[in-house]
């Protein structure tokens, strides 16, 4: 009865008290063990190019360049302009407006980088392009803090379109902008039912996200509050508590029937799970994974925070891109940088072929949104 193509960390039976001892008998590991499962040590040395043992490198110093940005963004005050992870260096970069703050920062752990705008003015110039109809040739658009700039995603072949001519003429008048080309429009990743997937709603299959206490989240596209869940047996697992599509993408399932959650994200029968440890948000330019039930474990980089997403059914706000790929069926999956939960997969463009890129909707944000407790070891 044991099914490995769960997304993320709802079991049943038997093998959910194997997966809680697993996760009692972690707790006692020593902060030296490794961070990251085999799975995702093996999808990083794949779609990064990385060694073993330069992943391990890199999570780490992730790990320690997170743990700095709170104590250096705080060090730059008023005049902060943004932060990311530099994978050359191995550490955080702080874009600061004064430079009498560079002494603070740099004493806090991080590089520090002089410019322009603070990233509380980029936030109001995005803002302003929030307000704005934006017609369906434009992507997406985010702060940008390494180019101090904000930065309006326009498909590659809608660039001439009188509409998307408009709204970048608006959104130039806005502030800093920049606009880039992008290969396709987003779409959500959901897809139709087929048999022995994770779970689904009607004919929606999506994957499931991280483990909190009662329940899971997911995607807000995959159902409507009060639809009824099943899982890959076609036994009841819930119903969404809640669920909020556009302008947001998140939704929460509980939990019943003989199910309930355990904190990882499953190796789909491969490789090791990973043990969800807490959800410290990585910064832009650090390592993130992806697991959905469609094409399992991927890896990229964090590309943008903070972004609105125009998809055909709304926009929707406060997203981080990525490099990773994903298809249809992986929504809702889980995001994950080392042991820390990141997101739930929303959409994106491209496939897990020929490449692409994909938004998660934080985690954090739903957790606060519902007043949730994510499920750790």
């Amino acid at each position: 009865m044991v099914r490995t193509g769960l997304s993320a960390l709802l079991i049943i039976g038997t093998w959910a008290t194997a997966g809680l001892t697993q996760a009692s008998a972690a707790d006692t590991r020593s902060s030296s063990e490794p961070q990251a499962s085999a799975g995702i040590l093996t999808a990083m040395q794949r779609d990064l190019g990385l060694t073993k043992s330069q992943a391990e490198a890199r999570l780490t110093a992730e790990k320690a360049a997170t743990a700095v940005e709170g104590p250096a963004r705080s060090a730059a005050g008023t005049s902060f302009g943004g932060s990311w992870y530099d994978a050359d260096n191995e550490r955080l970069t702080v874009a600061v407006t004064d430079s009498a703050k560079a002494g603070a920062v740099r004493a806090a752990g991080a590089d520090v980088r002089i410019v322009g705008h603070t990233a509380r003015e980029l936030d109001r110039v995005k803002s302003r392009l929030d307000a704005l109809s934006a017609p369906s040739g434009v992507s997406s658009w985010h702060v940008d803090p390494e180019a101090n700039t904000v930065v309006v995603n326009v498909v590659a072949s809608e660039q001439g379109d009188n509409d998307v001519r408009a709204f970048v003429a608006k959104a130039r008048k806005a502030g800093p902008v920049t606009v880039k080309q992008t290969a396709e429009a987003p779409q959500t990743f959901a897809a139709g039912t087929v048999g022995g997937d994770p779970y689904y709603t009607g004919n929606v299959r999506c994957s499931i996200g991280f483990s909190v206490h009662g329940g899971f989240v997911t995607a807000g596209h995959c159902g409507q509050a009060g639809g009824a869940v099943r899982g890959w047996d076609g036994s009841a697992i819930g119903n969404f508590q809640g669920s909020s599509f556009p302008d947001n993408d998140y939704a929460w399932v509980n939990v019943g029937s003989g199910w309930w959650t355990v904190p990882v994200v499953l190796g789909w029968g491969t490789v090791s799970d990973q043990l969800v440890r807490g959800s410290n948000e990585a910064p832009i330019g650090a390592s993130i994974c992806r697991s959905g039930s469609t094409t399992h474990w991927h890896c990229g980089n964090v590309l943008a925070k903070n972004e609105t997403v125009n998809y055909s059914q709304g926009a929707v706000h406060q997203m981080t891109k990525t490099s990773v790929c994903a298809e249809g069926g992986d929504s809702g999956g889980s995001f994950i940088s080392g042991d820390q939960a990141q997101g739930v997969t929303s959409g994106g463009w491209g496939n897990c072929s020929s490449g692409g890129e994909t938004w998660h909707q934080p985690i954090n944000e739903i957790l606060n949104r519902y007043g949730l407790t994510l499920h750790t070891a």
